[in-house]
């Protein structure tokens, strides 16, 4: 659907909003409901893989029986301890598939532009806000100077305020949301480098992004996003952190040793403790991975 024009996307829209009217009702009839013409049904059909509004119709007739409406192999009838492990069988599957999508080289600028970056900028809003606020909080413990605004309005303004050198890595499944759309493209103008990681080749962040980097999976039944997209972001995310800490490691290692500390002093404190040493808080444990 992103990938769409406007006036595909309503005919898509229609098609699915009712797809058993589909398969009976003329191009013209389809056309009239999705506010567009009969040429531009056909043009839409073909344009998402059919020969046209027929092979269309055809297709969704062979569909069009009842069956469960869950993703995967996921049915009614299912104890919920299936449900579990069809659950994290389709996760598994999506991060498999997903590295499948991501072009190397692309991923060897963004890795290159990140690390030698003045500043990054992780954006994105809705469920992809926790990815980059984690992100930027990653970035930060191997000596990469990141932030992650929660705020949209904060965001594009931070983006906005960026200088020639910096980066803006936004994060978008669709690769249609508004904000982080107009996020990047603020990043765009001043000059600094754009990274988009989405699901979407063919969006609009896709379309305004320096680098893209495409790894994801569909949208499932029952859920507002696909948690699956959001595990292959996750770990493209995880991808470049280890990357960048690998051209640099003395300088990460010397911040991760940092931030040991700093995790270490907020665990088992008691009241009244006294100050450890630095030779003995250098000895505490390395922080969650």
């Amino acid at each position: 659907m992103p990938s769409l024009t406007p006036s595909d996307a309503r005919v898509a829209r229609t098609i699915l909003d009712d797809p058993a009217g589909a398969v009976i009702a003329t191009a013209e009839e389809l056309a009239r409901r999705a506010k567009t013409s009969p040429s531009t049904v056909v043009r839409c059909c073909q344009r998402m893989g059919f020969r046209g509004y027929r092979h269309l119709q055809f297709t969704l007739a062979g569909e069009a029986r009842d069956r469960p409406l869950h993703h995967g192999d996921i049915a009614d009838a299912d104890p919920t301890g299936t449900v579990l492990l069809k659950v994290f069988a389709a996760a598994a599957h999506t991060v498999a598939e997903g590295v499948r999508t991501i072009d190397h080289e692309r991923f060897e600028r963004a890795v290159k532009a990140i690390a030698g970056a003045r500043h990054v900028l992780f954006v994105g809003v809705g469920t992809s806000a926790p990815l980059s606020q984690d992100a930027a909080y990653r970035f930060r413990t191997i000596g990469v100077q990141a932030d992650a605004p929660a705020d949209v309005h904060v965001q594009h303004v931070a983006s906005r305020l960026l200088r020639r050198g910096d980066v803006c890595v936004a994060i978008t499944h669709t690769g249609a949301t508004r904000e982080t759309v107009m996020t990047l493209g603020a990043a765009h103008d001043v000059g600094a480098t754009t990274v988009a990681i989405t699901s979407f080749a063919r969006s609009a962040i896709a379309r305004s992004a320096d680098i893209v980097l495409v790894s994801g999976g569909p949208e499932q039944s029952f859920r507002h996003e696909a948690m699956a997209s959001r595990l292959a972001h996750l770990c493209l995310l995880d991808a470049l952190y280890v990357a960048v800490a690998m051209r640099s490691q003395a300088a990460a290692r010397r911040a991760l040793n940092a931030s040991a500390e700093v995790i270490a002093s907020h665990r088992n404190a008691q009241p009244g403790a006294k100050r450890r040493s630095r030779s003995t808080r250098r000895a505490a444990p390395k922080a969650d991975r």
